[in-house]
């Protein structure tokens, strides 16, 4: 499910009424997955997307002391609505079914207060929002990365980061599209747009900051179209009709130099060959890693100096069976995307977000001929 924003379960409720369950015995500890989730750990093809998307609040098990086997206890449970004929109005739920119900009410609740927003764009905001939990991070450490996105996704969607901003925390959101592919003079199909999207950052006040910790965080989102056939191994048969990718100008890098390696980074991306002209800054994720599927996140930490040179992310395609497949004649569609970036320090007396409020109004009031 390449678009389909895939739910796993994970939970906080640890603790047990002793006295009505003497010697129980939670089966997950607070902040790790539920006992019910699955994950794509043991997936044999490493080349699908990374799956869950997210995880949220599906309950917990017991344990029995007098059996070996784990039980429902209401304790561990979520609370929900029901129509009983006793009348009975409330009832427990849980599992990956409470988990992807309170995804949806997510996603309604973004929907429901930034109603213009695109689906693309709703899916970007739930997975930017997401952070995995201390014990997840035990669990998994940095060493086992990719086992962690595999079991936990991107960890826990946060409302409050999903919905607004705050002084030290600023988030911009940016739909758009591009045509992903072109026929040249030759009759031949090649990759087509680059969109470079120069972001309003407060540069000042990142440089005032020096060598104070900041942090980026970067998420793609956009919907693919699936292979008319059986996806197989040679490159033709392509299960996405496109694919994108987003890369970050460095600090050190000028604009000219900043193009040249993505057309690079793409080239090799169509050859089906790891991109060595890639970004290899402090994130998190890596490049190898977020390419895979059809939604990308990934943050980086460094200094407030490094981020103030580095306001430009550009949005790029690569192959897909859009472009591998000429008689299907899907080479001049256009892609919708959403891209979200959030800079954001631990410092509470900073302020990020009403520069770039002040910035984005002049901009508007005043456009360029």
């Amino acid at each position: 499910a390449w678009n389909a924003i895939s739910v796993g379960a994970y939970t906080e409720k640890a603790t047990i009424n002793s006295t009505e369950y003497p010697g129980w015995n939670a089966v997950a500890e607070s902040g790790q997955l539920s006992p019910s989730s699955r994950t794509s750990i043991v997936w044999g093809d490493k080349s699908w997307p990374l799956k869950p998307d997210i995880v949220m609040e599906g309950g917990n098990n017991a344990t029995n002391p007098e059996m070996t086997s784990a039980d429902f206890v209401d304790d561990l449970m979520l609370l929900t609505t029901r129509i009983s004929p006793t009348g009975a109005l409330f009832t427990t739920t849980g599992d990956t079914s409470a988990a992807a119900a309170l995804a949806s009410r997510l996603a309604c609740s973004i929907w429901a207060q930034y109603p213009n927003l695109w689906p693309e764009t709703v899916r970007c905001l739930m997975i930017h929002s997401a952070q995995w939990t201390d014990a997840m991070k035990a669990h998994y450490g940095e060493k086992q990365l990719t086992n962690r996105l595999r079991a936990y996704g991107y960890g826990v969607p946060n409302i409050q980061r999903a919905l607004s901003s705050l002084q030290n925390s600023a988030t911009l959101i940016i739909q758009d599209s591009l045509q992903p592919f072109f026929m040249d003079e030759q009759n031949k199909l090649k990759t087509n747009d680059m969109n470079v999207h120069s972001l309003p950052w407060p540069r000042q006040i990142l440089q005032d900051l020096g060598e104070q910790e900041v942090r980026m965080r970067v998420t793609l989102s956009y919907f693919v179209e699936p292979s008319p056939g059986r996806r197989g191994k040679i490159p033709r048969y392509r299960y996405q009709s496109h694919g994108l990718r987003f890369d970050v100008k460095r600090s050190l890098e000028t604009l000219t130099e900043f193009r040249k390696r993505i057309s690079k980074a793409a080239r090799e991306e169509d050859d089906n060959e790891f991109s060595g002209g890639s970004d290899k800054r402090n994130w998190a994720i890596g490049n190898k890693r977020r390419k895979r599927g059809s939604v990308h996140s990934d943050w980086w930490t460094g200094t407030g100096a490094e981020l103030a040179e580095s306001g430009v992310i550009v949005v790029y395609s690569v192959t897909g069976w859009w472009k591998e497949r000429k008689k299907q004649n899907a080479w001049s569609k256009t892609a919708r995307y959403s891209l979200i970036a959030t800079i954001e320090t631990d410092n509470i007396e900073t302020d990020l977000y009403t520069p770039i409020e002040n910035q984005i109004g002049i901009e508007l009031t005043n456009p360029p001929l």
